[in-house]
């Protein structure tokens, strides 16, 4: 006993070392974002706030997560969270406690009083996610087991149950806004429609478009907001112009979108890596500068307001006598755009992945796998480079422009505020985190990020701990940064690094992204 003790001493001193390291990094980084906190009082003037409390509720998080994860049996927690994730049983199990608990919750909320109710809900919440994300495992798991890729039988089968899969998820995707309109009720259903239905969809169909330059190409574009920019303001301004309609206007705004895509191109055929992503993101610079300058065209900081919104064959979805509502003789509601325009971007976005998987299956997608592998042998086996990374250039920035003249369509108003690098960094983030070169991954990751920022609005109880002018929105970004810093060193190449060849001898094989150079699979 008494030479066991010093032996574990040096773990213990080695723990609070690396736990008081992330602790005093934790207070540089966030000293100067919630420590102190810029205000206007009841003079106008500005005045500097302090929330020490808070300050030091994350430090000592910080500090204490750091130590406990350096404590734990590292091998012994690997172990036991791998026999975990690959027993059907187990997971299902964990489901179902998921559910139940979840529906206690749920029940909890409904009769408790005050704070409790916020708190409830937040638990009901973080269950049901959990109840999903375990039923989800549960059945892959099974799947797996039952039907390995190695035997034609489980290939044969897996390619039903995967059919089955992607049918059931478009069936969910048309009946979510008839769902959230039954739960919810005409006015609440707005919310879920709109600000979580809809958004991620917009978000979606620009990680796929990015995802193209990116994911397949390998050509890092962080100037990719300037096609959305440009599809916006194109449907604006020839909208409200010459009062063309959405339909007409929308692949207009593509086709403008993907010439301004070849305009970029050009420039940096030459370029790669890191000086590729430079000028990018000075051409997405250019643009929000040409926005805000060229008043005459784009009315400037101002933006364009009164865009013509999209029509149902020409039936607007108003409370006039010739309105949806009327003429099929229903009473108006909001929720009845709402609902038309998730249809619009629902149907643009299997567009996208449509036109996408068909692509990587062309030559001109092997080409640009090709190309993300190694440049130098794709030229030497006689593929023509400049035509490829164009065509990558031009075609992901067109789905862009589509995304863009929705967005013009959706809001009524623009302006150069809503296309600014921050917008390019979420979705970079998006198809990073999701896995380049993956759908899934990258609906996954919209899905985790976009919706996560919209769930964080709904968190009152945390208002409740820390003040009622505390806003959970102004730190996504702070969580972005954590999501992928966790994401790199757990699941380096994304969520989802595993992906299927367009071109196979024989049998078709997954290949994990462990296996592609750089980790650009």
């Amino acid at each position: 006993m008494a030479d066991e003790a010093p032996a574990s001493r040096p773990d213990l001193v080695r723990a609070l070392r690396a736990a008081g390291f992330t602790a005093l990094v934790t207070v540089g980084l966030l000293l100067p974002l919630i420590a102190f906190r810029a205000v206007h009082d009841i003079r106008n003037e500005l005045v500097l706030e302090t929330r020490w409390p808070l300050f030091a509720v994350l430090v000592a998080v910080a500090f204490v997560g750091r130590l406990a994860w350096e404590l734990l049996p590292h091998d012994r927690l690997k172990l036991t969270l791998a026999t975990f994730f690959q027993s059907p049983l187990k997971l299902a199990i964990a489901a179902a406690v998921s559910w139940v608990a979840a529906f206690v919750a749920h029940l909890t909320s409904l009769t408790a009083f005050g704070p409790k109710v916020a708190l409830a809900r937040l638990f009901a919440i973080v269950l049901a996610f959990c109840f999903f994300g375990f039923a989800i495992g549960a059945v892959a798991v099974w799947v797996t087991n039952r039907y390995p890729m190695t035997t034609e039988p489980g290939r044969h089968r897996r390619h039903q149950i995967g059919v089955g899969l992607r049918a059931g998820a478009i069936g969910f995707l048309l009946a979510y806004p008839l769902m959230m309109l039954w739960l919810a009720g005409a006015q609440g259903a707005i919310k879920w429609v709109d600000n979580f239905g809809i958004q991620i969809l917009i978000y979606v169909m620009l990680g796929w478009g990015l995802n193209i330059v990116v994911g397949l190409a390998g050509l890092l574009d962080l100037g990719y907001v300037a096609f959305y920019a440009v599809g916006a303001y194109s449907y604006a301004l020839l909208a409200k112009t010459f009062g063309l309609s959405f339909w007409i206007l929308l692949p207009l705004a593509g086709i403008l979108a993907a010439f301004w895509g070849i305009l970029l191109g050009f420039p940096v055929l030459r370029l790669r890596g890191d000086y590729l992503a430079i000028v990018t993101l000075a051409f997405g610079e250019i643009i929000r500068l040409v926005l805000i300058n060229w008043v005459d065209l784009t009315n400037g900081y101002a933006g364009i307001s009164g865009v013509p919104r999209p029509t149902l064959f020409g039936i607007p979805f108003t409370a006039a006598e010739d309105g949806f509502a009327a003429r099929f003789g229903i009473e108006f509601a909001a929720i009845h755009r709402s609902i038309f325009l998730y249809y619009v971007i629902l149907l643009l976005a299997l567009l996208t992945a449509l036109i996408t998987i068909r692509l990587r299956r062309l030559p001109i997608g092997r080409a640009w796998e090709a190309l993300r592998e190694d440049e130098i042998a794709c030229r030497a086996l006689g593929i023509n480079t400049t035509n490829t990374k164009l065509t990558a250039f031009a075609i992901g920035a067109m789905f862009g422009g589509f995304a863009g003249s929705f967005f013009a369509a959706r809001q009524g108003f623009i302006s150069p505020e809503s296309f600014t690098f921050m917008e390019s960094a979420v979705i970079v983030a998006i198809v990073v985190l999701g896995g380049m070169g993956s759908q899934i991954g990258v609906a996954v990751a919209a899905i985790i990020m976009i919706g996560g920022t919209e769930l964080m609005r709904e968190l009152d109880i945390l208002k409740e701990i820390f003040g009622r002018d505390f806003d959970p929105t102004q730190y996504r970004m702070l969580l972005f940064g954590l999501a992928m810093v966790l994401i790199m060193i757990w699941k380096p190449r994304g969520l989802i690094a595993a992906r299927q060849p367009s071109v196979f001898l024989k049998e078709r094989k997954a290949v994990s992204g462990a296996h592609v150079r750089e980790g650009h699979g």
